[in-house]
């Protein structure tokens, strides 16, 4: 499998090519040979050439299961600017990213690996991860949390950071991502860009052996977005913070006795 070298800006030198035996058992040199591909360059131009091929061969290949099949792969009537995918399909990423494990030998395996920053390591297997999302799913419906509403993420590099993210996916909320080192300028401007109702966060996160907050950073921002009107906090960094009644609740309280299964959202392409 060979390609033109790649070229970097500024000469930085690669540093590291996969043997012929890592490419050789590549889930992508397996793709490569089941449709006549001999380079990544005749990847690359196919993929770009027959964009309805590509995606129907790469669903197939990595075995999407959709609730309901597409009538077409991509509708670009309105012009490439306003893509419409998978039309007439419906299904939840959640359920190909973890439902579809259960009750099979996989579900055993590990989903999720973590290492922190003071050497502690967690691990989660599919099933694991499947009762937590579930869980944490629940929960979010319990507080009137449903689909197309806007939940935000502003946490740690943590396992919690991607239950939350399935759990958000699995209702059919909206995703709002915020990187952990904004300031509370930024922070509050996206919030009420984005009028969002709700976010999960962390007290603080580790780094470089330092406890930095975050909590405290979005309460200050929330000062400015007085329409948000929940706040879950995870305990990771062992700061002490205040908590508001009637908005701020600890994680382990909000997802305290709820099921570990609750029925995954049936998601459709939106048009723009």
């Amino acid at each position: 499998m060979t390609a033109s070298p790649p070229q970097f800006p500024f000469d930085q030198p690669i540093v590291w090519y996969p043997p012929e035996a890592v490419i050789q058992r590549s889930r992508l040199k397996r793709f490569m040979d089941r449709h006549g591909l001999a380079t990544l360059d005749d990847v690359m131009a196919r993929s770009t050439r027959e964009i309805a091929w590509f995606w129907d061969a790469v669903f197939e290949d990595l075995g999407i299961e959709f609730y309901e099949p597409y009538t077409q792969v991509v509708d670009l009537s309105r012009g490439i600017q306003w893509p419409v995918w998978c039309v007439g399909a419906k299904l939840n990423i959640v359920h190909n990213c973890v439902d579809r494990w259960i009750n099979t030998p996989t579900q055993d395996q590990i989903a999720l690996r973590w290492e922190g920053e003071e050497g502690g390591t967690r691990l989660l297997t599919y099933r694991d991860l499947f009762h937590e999302v579930n869980r944490a799913a629940a929960a979010l419906r319990a507080a009137g949390i449903g689909k197309g509403m806007r939940w935000v993420l502003f946490m740690p590099m943590i396992p919690e950071i991607v239950i939350a993210l399935l759990a958000i996916a699995r209702i059919g909320a909206v995703i709002l991502p915020l990187f952990s080192g904004f300031g509370p300028g930024a922070i509050a401007s996206r919030l009420a860009d984005a009028d969002a109702k709700a976010v999960f966060t962390a007290d603080g996160q580790v780094r470089r052996g330092k406890s930095l907050p975050m909590k405290s950073v979005l309460d200050e921002a929330l000062a400015d977005v007085p329409t948000l009107q929940t706040v879950i906090v995870y305990r990771r960094a062992g700061l002490d913070v205040p908590m508001t009644p009637g908005r701020d609740i600890a994680w382990e309280d909000f997802v305290a006795g709820r099921p570990t299964e609750t029925p995954a959202e049936r998601t459709a392409q939106r048009t723009c």
